[in-house]
Parts: structure tokens; sequence; C-alpha cells
């Protein structure tokens, strides 16, 4: 096989198409469906999708909660303004953070925040010069952050978020995220609950996005780029709900890539999941042969992401990227707050 390279997954994208708000109803979200095998396209709306789920298909959705990661605050012996992200916990009040400008974060260097509710030292510096920060403060750390922190919105979301729960899913449970898993944006409460009804199952697994996420491929051989570690949990109860879809025929289908890495972590070369709680630094692309995951909704990525390489090993990547044209064309909204694409084996109706 030709070695792939990150030009070969790029496509044109006006920016005008980049979602900056998220629409008044989740499901109001336009739905592209797209076969898998043959490339065939579908417009919809994105509650139609219980019309394509069928009884026996179990939804694989990522139950993380973001966290309200981004810190304003000053130097206390300058008063000059800082930014704080936070990235990963390593131990109680010790934080693997990114900080800008990171030549003002010296180890040493004494941060305060929300006039002086939250404290911070900069312990020292660590790989891709993140900052590792202890915090100190009265109280539960959740609760000041929940005061003082902002949604950590994706670079390319230039608008102030109205509503901070517009940057969670609806089942969003444990906290851990510098990201959300888009593709479960669209999913109302309502929807979920018709969805159980129609006898589909859902398994929730939890996946904690990192900013890497986001981090573009610089190298041009793709099997060069390295990629970013998250941790994942894999319970019992949903190991056993996706092990059985799988037993009976039915169909696994992935809410989001958060959720595809997660089952394709953990599961073993045979097929079986297996409840564990790990770290995955795994890199889909095409070749890769899917062991678990079905089918797949999703949003529209970043042009020449790991992303789009990860859709592509599921579809093709002439498809992929013939209907990311035909989405621009049609003036799809792209990214977090945009549209979802449904990867699936059939454009059969179950509407029982």
């Amino acid at each position: 096989m030709e070695e792939l390279r990150k030009s070969d997954f790029y496509f044109d994208l006006p920016e005008e198409l980049i979602a900056q708000d998220p629409l008044a109803d989740r499901s109001d979200s336009r739905l592209l469906l797209l076969d898998k095998t043959d490339g065939r396209m579908e417009h919809h709306i994105f509650r139609d999708i219980i019309d394509y789920l069928r009884p026996g298909d179990c939804l694989v959705l990522n139950n993380t909660k973001v966290l309200p990661a981004r810190l304003l605050g000053v130097k206390e012996d300058t008063g000059a303004s800082i930014e704080v992200l936070l990235l990963k916990r390593r131990e109680k009040d010790v934080w693997e953070t990114l900080v800008k400008p990171g030549k003002k974060a010296k180890p040493g260097t004494q941060i305060v925040f929300g006039n002086g509710a939250l404290k911070a030292e900069v312990l020292k510096i660590v790989e891709e010069g993140n900052r590792l920060i202890r915090f100190t403060y009265d109280g539960i750390f959740e609760e000041v952050l929940d005061r003082l922190g902002e949604m950590p919105l994706p670079p390319y979301i230039t608008h102030k978020l109205q509503d901070k729960n517009r940057y969670q899913t609806v089942y969003a449970k444990y906290e851990g995220s510098a990201a959300a898993p888009t593709a479960g944006l669209h999913f109302t409460k309502e929807l979920l609950h018709r969805i159980e009804e129609k006898g589909i199952e859902t398994a929730y697994v939890t996946l904690h996005v990192g900013l890497g996420t986001f981090r573009p491929v610089k190298t041009d051989k793709i099997l060069e780029h390295h990629m970013h570690s998250e941790s994942y949990q894999v319970s019992e109860e949903a190991a056993a709900k996706i092990n059985r879809a799988k037993a009976g025929g039915g169909r696994v289908i992935c809410v989001g890539t958060t959720s595809c890495r997660t089952v394709e972590s953990a599961a073993g070369e045979d097929g079986i999941l297996k409840a564990c709680s790990k770290d995955t630094s795994i890199f889909i692309y095409p070749g890769y042969r899917f062991k678990v995951m079905d089918c797949l909704i999703t949003n529209f990525h970043l042009p020449e992401s790991t992303l789009v390489m990860l859709v592509s090993a599921l579809a093709g990547r002439e498809n992929v990227l013939h209907a990311y044209e035909v989405a621009v064309k049609e003036k799809y909204r792209f990214f977090s707050f945009g549209d979802a694409m449904f990867l699936t084996d059939s454009f059969t109706k179950d509407n029982k």
C-alpha cells in the first residue's frame, strides 16, 4: 500500500462554514447519511437518526464531562495577564497545564485568579512546554473552578459561549475533558429516550478528551505523527451490552471518534470488549481493521486532521472527501457546533 501523506486528506473549507454558535435545539442539526461501502449520500435532520437505527443495535456514547478549564489570572508580582488551561490532574492539587504566554511562567511564578479565590504556583516545565502547577484555595476545587473557569472552546470558535452547558452533552457525567465529544452534542434527552424505547441499547464509556485532539498533523508522512495519549474507562455493563449486540448480529454504532477510539482500544483481537481502565494513543487511519465498531455518528472535521483519517479508515478516503466536498457545496456547518454525518451500511428506514 502506498504511504499515506497528510496532503491526501486535504479539502478546501470556506471559513464561513465553521459554526460559531450552537443551534437553539440540539437535534435541529443537519445529518448527512453516507453509505460507507459505495459512498451514496442522503440529506436529513439529526433527529431522523432514529429511523436508521434498528432494534438490537448498540449506541456507544462517551459520558465524559468538560472541565471549565480555562482560567484567566494575573502574575502576583507584576499584575501581567496570564491564561492557564488545565490539561490533566497529576495529583490532588497539582495539574499539568498549558500557560499563555509561556515565557512569563517560569518555575516559582505565582499566579492569582478571581481576586485571590484561587492561587497557583508554577512547579516545573514538562514535555511540550506544559507547566506543572499547584493550586491553593478554600473549599472544593471543582466548585471554585466552576465559578472562575471558562469552557476551553477550540481555537476556531471566536464567539463567547452564552450557556456553558451547550458545550456539554446531555449525558455528561465524569469530569476530566479539555474538549467536548462533539458528536454527542446533537442528542437531546427526549431523542435518547425514544431511541431506547425503540429497543436500541445505549452503552456509556468514558474517554477524557485531551487538547491533542486539535493538534495538527505536522509531519508529511502520517505514520510519523505522534498521537497524544488519553485515559479511558469501559465498565462491565458497557462491555456486556456491546458484546451482546455484536453476538446477536446488531451493529455497534459509536457516537463520535472518542467512543470509537475507546472501544477499539479496549477490544481484544477477537473483537471481544473487556472492562478496563487504561490510557490509549491509538491512531486509526486507512488500512486499519475495525474490531468492534460497525457504524459511526460524527461531526465534520478539520482538513488533514487525524479525525478525518479515522473517518476515512471506515468509509474510504475517496468517499469521505467526496462527502465533504458535497457538504461544503450544500453549506453544512463544520466542527464542534456544526452538523453531523452518519457513516452507515444501510439507508433502509426502520420505522417500527
